[in-house]
């Protein structure tokens, strides 16, 4: 098995679990906040579907998703452009609001794709091309792809775990 076959595998599986966290959750649940200073399911499936589709646009120098399929203006969330919500105080995780499941899924399978589409294309001597020279070390197309599936895996982990919460809370 290739490298690049490791990869599809994983970003394969983030894009099941999304679909797993979302699948039949209402308006309510995906925007409810258990706590002031925490984030909804909406939140941490948009921000791991922009994070995704930063890194991987900026690695292959490939447009962002979120800007040139209009998904931006369909989220209409009022915060900047290319915010991917890292950092983001309460009040910015509040406007993370979202009236569908669709629009989460519909967004993170368009990134998706864009990601499929570079990662066939991988050589393995792709793998060792710097991307980010502003950490020591320069960051590696490889170490970069790994760490965005870490990320997003842990965030569709915790999105999954307040569904649970909800469900509970419910039963």
């Amino acid at each position: 098995m290739h490298a690049k076959d490791i990869l599809i595998d994983g970003y394969g599986r983030i894009q099941e679990e999304v679909h797993a966290a979302l699948d039949g959750l209402g308006p309510d649940e995906l925007n409810h906040r258990p706590a002031t200073a925490a984030n909804s399911i909406a939140w941490l499936v948009w921000h791991l579907t922009r994070v995704q589709d930063d890194h991987v646009a900026g690695a292959f120098d490939l447009e962002q998703v979120w800007l040139a399929d209009g998904w931006e203006k369909r989220f209409g969330l009022g915060l900047p452009p290319r915010d991917h919500g890292y950092g983001h105080t309460p009040a910015q995780v509040a406007k993370v609001r979202v009236d569908s499941a669709d629009l989460l899924t519909g967004y993170y399978d368009a990134v998706h794709e864009q990601t499929l589409g570079a990662l066939k294309g991988l050589a393995a001597k792709d793998l060792e091309r710097v991307v980010d020279e502003g950490w020591d070390p320069p960051v590696t197309l490889g170490v970069r792809l790994v760490s965005v599936l870490s990320d997003d895996l842990q965030h569709v982990g915790q999105a999954a775990y307040l569904r649970g919460l909800l469900q509970s809370a419910a039963a």
